[in-house]
């Protein structure tokens, strides 16, 4: 299942695995004395614990399950679940990751640095000659795969300050090499140790050691931007989860590899986006609408995808939820369209609308010169939904998919959401529609 990133997919075209090794062994020497030694200690890093925050009701197949209620005026319907021996509470995969967000929000506080414009106070290049060429040409090579694979986001990024153009250029780059490693040409190649070997470089970058002039340009980043490296970490467990498993018993469990390889792009991404000086939200909420976002783009790639993956024995779908649905592994590797599969993808559909709902609050909250490709992500993949159901809920034989004209005239829909800065009103809703 492709990563779904806080911007539009990237097209089907692979990125050459020569992109992985075409700049072999460490920079390390080459970036000798370079300041990519982090501002934010690594130290100081995020357990691998997580709890999550989402605007929706999710239903439990176990019978202790309680609903109880949210945070910061949002409503939350977590389940609240007992160990049946000791009696002990167990987190949902929700307040899990909400825990990775919380920690990510205290980050950003704590360290970053607001100057008297308003705007993220970014470390200048302090490199020694000869090195500043070689990051002007890492971040140059990202800003192509980015415009080569995700056009429109790239547009967007355009508009972004320099400094933040080519950080999330880097993100984006990164992101999608970790995703071909699963989903890629070579993937059948790719092993848990390949894997480890991937973090490994994680971890060296982060410590201002790149493998390649790729790594280059994250680790540059990393070294500017409150960024922390667990949503990372994070993404490579999306990485492991796909080589080890291919169904999902209920939606906790989905939820959970949903974060992992999308939800963390949006804690990755915000703190390169800045968050507008005019904002009186808090930087937790910001960070919890960007993680929505997330798993409302990757939720709406497996409802796209349910025939696609299936064909490889793949099933994204909550089990326990398919059986109250009277529907079946079999039923979906059939392929038929029925009453029942339209009744539960009615459902599923109304779930993403739901995240998508809960990421609207946060996308008006960025930096303005940061909105314009994020809403342009959440308007076309809201209308991926809209393609579903247009094709009566046909996701076996038939892809939803926005087409290039509708994908243009999204662009100033975008860019109006983009510059007003309030919530949407239901009535730009329906001209989002009409689009």
């Amino acid at each position: 299942m492709p990563v779904a990133l806080v911007w539009v997919a990237a097209s089907a075209k692979d990125l050459s695995f020569c992109e992985l090794h075409n700049h072999g062994g460490h920079l390390a020497s080459r970036l000798a004395g370079t300041n990519i030694n982090r501002k934010f200690s690594l130290a100081r890093r995020p357990s691998a614990r997580f709890f999550a925050k989402a605007a929706l009701e999710v239903s439990s197949s176990n019978p202790t399950s309680e609903k109880v209620s949210g945070f910061n005026g949002f409503q939350e319907l977590c389940s609240v679940r007992t160990d049946g021996g000791s009696g002990k509470p167990l987190l949902s995969s929700e307040q899990k990751v909400y825990e990775v967000v919380l920690k990510q929000a205290a980050m950003v506080n704590r360290e970053a640095k607001v100057g008297d414009n308003g705007l993220l106070d970014v470390k200048p290049d302090l490199v020694p000659p000869g090195t500043l060429q070689l990051l002007e040409d890492a971040y140059e090579r990202c800003g192509e795969v980015c415009a080569e694979y995700a056009k429109t986001f790239y547009l967007g990024t355009l508009l972004m300050t320099p400094e933040r153009r080519r950080a999330i250029w880097a993100i984006y780059v990164w992101c999608r090499r970790t995703d071909k490693l699963v989903d890629g040409p070579n993937a059948s190649h790719i092993t848990p140790m390949a894997l480890d070997r991937w973090e490994q470089r994680l971890e060296d970058l982060f410590n201002g050691r790149p493998y390649d002039m790729l790594d280059a340009a994250l680790s540059d980043t990393v070294s500017k931007f409150p960024v922390d490296i667990q949503p990372f970490r994070d993404m490579i467990e999306g990485m492991r989860m796909d080589l080890r498993k291919s169904h999902y018993k209920n939606f906790d469990e989905l939820y959970l590899y949903c974060y992992y390889v999308a939800g963390t792009v949006g804690l990755m991404s915000v703190p390169i986006m800045g968050i507008s000086q005019d904002s009186h939200a808090t930087t937790e909420d910001v960070y919890s609408a960007a993680l929505a976002l997330g798993i409302a783009n990757q939720l709406t790639n497996i409802l796209r995808d349910v025939g696609e993956d299936s064909r490889r024995g793949r099933i994204y779908l909550p089990q326990d939820e398919l059986a109250r649905s009277g529907l079946s592994d079999e039923d979906i590797f059939s392929g038929k369209v029925t009453d029942k599969w339209r009744s539960f993808m009615k459902g599923q559909i109304r779930r993403a609308r739901k995240f998508f709902d809960e990421a609207e609050k946060g996308v008006t909250e960025l930096d303005k010169a940061s909105r314009w490709p994020v809403w342009a992500s959440l308007i076309l993949y809201r209308q991926i939904l809209d393609a579903i159901e247009a094709n009566d809920y046909d996701n076996f034989t038939k892809r939803a998919y926005v087409g290039k004209v509708k994908k243009l005239l999204t662009l100033p829909v975008a860019y109006t959401r983009a510059v007003i800065y309030s919530p949407p009103t239901s009535k730009l809703a329906q001209i989002e529609r009409i689009y």
